[in-house]
């Protein structure tokens, strides 16, 4: 059995499809409980008088260890496998997302919040497991539905968790325990995620990664899953300059993605005077942008792709970048609730094709590093959050740091200009996508 090549969307019943739909299930979990605490911040800072730079520290610290975890779980992939890694990362995850809701103070707050950012390396093994399953014409596609479907997490996050509060209040919890009891509800969806991974996936099409290897079967990528595996994709994907342009533009659209996730609802409390809940469903607005936007970036990159070659992928980031960067400028400046709502929508539209339309470049920039390819652009997007954070604490104005970084942004797609492929990459893909067809 080989990689599938077209998406049977309502279908269980083969390995390609169980890790589609479980990729972006996990994923979703993931999303949900890494941005839980964001909507609920305007509470939790009350609860521990934080000031605007401990609410900085708090948001940088909730992105900045994904930076790491993101380098490590790609080469890891790798090494032990998608099953392995995933459901290890759920259940790892599952304690912070779970102690957070203890924490007594602002340092202890702050150390859970740290640790929770390692959940976010979850979505370099769904774009992982996506592109082992599925072949060139279609995998754009897989990697850009999955990530999407999973990030709107983010989004539901948003919206649901001040109504999870609320609810919670509703049975007679105090209101110093409404948010922690709401906090709850992410890390028990976690653990039960991690259960469904480990009991319906397997690593690749032919199977699991350490029943080949021991069969003398090589796995596509990391020098053939010998123990050198991870390192070898790791040096391999570090030593591509394709990589280090789609880590800056992936850093410059989820980045971004991340930033606004944090700060939207405190924003609109803040600048437009919105009440918790409003605020709530008016970021839920812009995550939820990833259940449709997103996929649409992965398809428009399949479909420019088949009629003019991989270059037509990357010119087709340029564009969404172009768009975002502009969308953010017009955002940082709406001077009313609508206004600022349509504007977020607007570039959020071009931010999440942007990063459909970066994942869906990554399968064909290196298959013998496909975990380190993936880890390496994937931890840029959380370098571009942190980045965000740190311009938001110097400048110390919300309005102004979305000015900054629309400009950036802007600059920044240059950077998709950059990335060209040969024409033996163009051959060896050309031949893949046959051999698939034929298949």
């Amino acid at each position: 059995m080989g990689k599938a090549n077209r998406i049977a969307l309502f279908s269980l019943g083969t390995p390609q499809m169980r890790a589609f739909h479980l990729t972006w299930m996990a994923f979703f979990v993931c999303f949900f409980a890494w941005f839980a605490c964001a909507p609920l911040m305007p509470v939790i800072k009350g609860e521990f008088q934080l000031s605007p730079g401990q609410i900085a520290n708090i948001n940088i610290a909730a992105v900045a260890v994904t930076i790491l975890v993101r380098l490590i779980i790609g080469p890891m992939c790798d090494r032990f496998g998608p099953r392995k890694a995933y459901t290890g990362l759920l259940l790892a995850g599952a304690v912070p997302v779970i102690g957070v809701a203890f924490s007594q103070s602002y340092e202890s707050f702050l150390f859970f919040r740290l640790l929770i950012g390692a959940v976010g390396a979850s979505f370099v093994i769904t774009q992982y497991h996506t592109s082992v399953m599925f072949a060139p014409n279609v995998v754009g596609t897989a990697n850009a539905a999955t990530a999407g479907w999973g990030n709107a997490g983010g989004g539901v996050a948003q919206g649901a968790m001040p109504l999870l509060m609320a609810a919670v209040l509703m049975l007679g919890v105090s209101h110093g325990w409404g948010w922690r009891v709401a906090l709850l509800v992410p890390g028990a969806l976690m653990l039960v995620m991690a259960a469904l991974y480990w009991r319906f996936t397997q690593d690749c099409p032919e199977g699991n990664f350490d029943a080949l290897r021991a069969a003398g079967v090589n796995v596509e990528s990391g020098k053939g899953g010998g123990k050198s595996g991870g390192w070898y994709s790791f040096r391999t994907a570090a030593g591509n300059y394709r990589v280090w342009m789609l880590f800056i533009t992936y850093g410059a659209c989820f980045g971004v993605e991340i930033f606004i996730h944090n700060i939207a609802a405190i924003y609109y409390v803040e600048h437009f005077k919105l009440s918790l809940e409003s605020a709530g469903i008016a970021a839920a607005s812009f995550g939820l942008l990833a259940l449709f936007a997103r996929a649409l970036g992965g398809i428009v990159s399949d479909k420019v792709a088949a009629a003019g070659g991989l270059n037509r992928r990357a010119t087709l980031l340029f564009v969404m970048m172009l768009g975002e960067g502009l969308g953010l400028l017009w955002f940082a400046h709406a001077g009313s609730v609508a206004g600022a709502v349509i504007a977020m929508l607007c570039f959020g539209l071009f931010t999440h094709m942007a990063c459909g339309a970066t994942y869906a470049l990554v399968p064909f920039i290196d298959r013998r590093a496909l975990g380190g390819v993936a880890g390496i652009i994937g931890a840029g997007g959380n370098v571009g959050a942190v980045a965000a954070g740190f311009l938001m604490k110097g400048l110390g104005n919300t309005q102004q740091t979305l000015s900054m970084l629309g400009v950036l942004v802007t600059i920044s797609a240059l950077c998709a200009v950059a990335v060209r492929f040969t024409a033996p990459d163009k051959n060896d893909e050309a031949v893949l996508a046959d051999n698939k067809a034929a298949a």
